[in-house]
């Protein structure tokens, strides 16, 4: 047995393997299957300048522009997805409540395309025009992405969990606008 072991074909097989192994471990991340990522962020507020006798400036609420739930693609997924608009006019998008799979490289995007139930939605979202928000702060819980002062969304009027490792969507919900 030592003597297989010795030949030279043996022992590169061995090192590309090894390599193999390596790169494998970068690319799948397979450890996010296990491991998740809890995130608890508050409800963004601004502070007004209301000029009280003796008292600090009080915390005005943001207002509901937009609402959704997630619908489950590629993982089972639940939790909703609300658009704010704070008093300083600047908007956040807010993931609540979401309970997904961990993944590598899981992006928050607001996009164009439709939002559409089973294996036929998996792949659309990057598709059309699309907004990054930026990374996925934690697959379970809530938290907040601000949403760029450019970004119409008439227009981007969905968001996806994205996998960008995969090219898949974990969850989608449409952005439905809400009235006062």
């Amino acid at each position: 047995m030592r003597s297989v072991l010795r030949r030279p074909v043996v022992v590169t097989g061995l090192g590309i393997a090894a390599v193999l192994a390596v790169v494998a471990l970068f690319v799948f991340e397979p450890w996010k299957l296990v491991v998740d990522e809890h995130v608890d962020e508050a409800v963004p507020t601004a502070p007004t300048a209301v000029a009280a006798p003796a008292g600090p400036a009080a915390a005005a609420e943001p207002m509901v522009l937009a609402r959704g739930e997630f619908v489950a693609h590629e993982h089972a997924s639940s939790g909703s997805v609300v658009v704010l608009g704070l008093p300083d006019g600047s908007r956040v998008l807010r993931l609540e409540d979401l309970r997904t799979s961990n993944g590598p490289k899981l992006r928050v995007w607001l996009s164009d395309q439709p939002v559409i139930e089973g294996r036929d939605g998996w792949h659309v979202f990057d598709d059309g025009r699309r907004v990054d928000l930026g990374g996925l702060k934690g697959n379970i819980g809530s938290s907040n992405y601000p949403v760029p002062t450019d970004v119409d969304l008439t227009e981007l009027s969905s968001v996806s969990i994205w996998c960008e490792r995969f090219s898949v969507s974990f969850a989608a919900a449409e952005l439905r606008p809400v009235t006062a």
